[in-house]
């Protein structure tokens, strides 16, 4: 398959994906304030691996991903009515920290005391 095709296809799974993670009903999903950070396809399509973060943590990402696993037939099927596709990738769940890390980096930077007149002495 070609490269665009492959990237068109990955953004389609990523956007249904986030639309299908709103209609599950599981706790564990549910209950996270999840965000998918990357998906990434074969290019055969066999395979799709999502990176899942939540804001709550890397535990509750966890969590999070054990419920997505267990409905990721459901998921599978519902992915493959709404992109018509030939094959529909199996789906594989990891989950990161990237949301509580940027929330922390955003955190120290804030906390910095900067003022303006000190930029503008750095700038000149």
């Amino acid at each position: 398959m070609s490269g665009h095709k492959i990237e068109r296809t990955t953004e389609d799974i990523r956007r249904e994906l986030t639309a299908i993670f709103r209609e599950l009903k599981d706790p564990r999903v549910t209950g996270a304030f999840l965000s998918i950070v990357r998906v990434e396809v074969t290019n055969d399509l066999s395979y799709c691996t999502v990176h899942v973060s939540a804001i709550e943590g890397l535990d509750r990402a966890k969590e999070a991903v054990k419920g997505l696993k267990s409905a990721s037939g459901y998921i599978r099927r519902e992915l493959g009515h709404r992109l018509r596709l030939r094959h529909v990738p199996e789906l594989i769940f990891n989950a990161t920290d990237s949301i509580e890390y940027s929330a922390n980096i955003s955190r120290i930077l804030s906390g910095l005391d900067i003022k303006e007149s000190e930029e503008e002495d750095a700038d000149s």
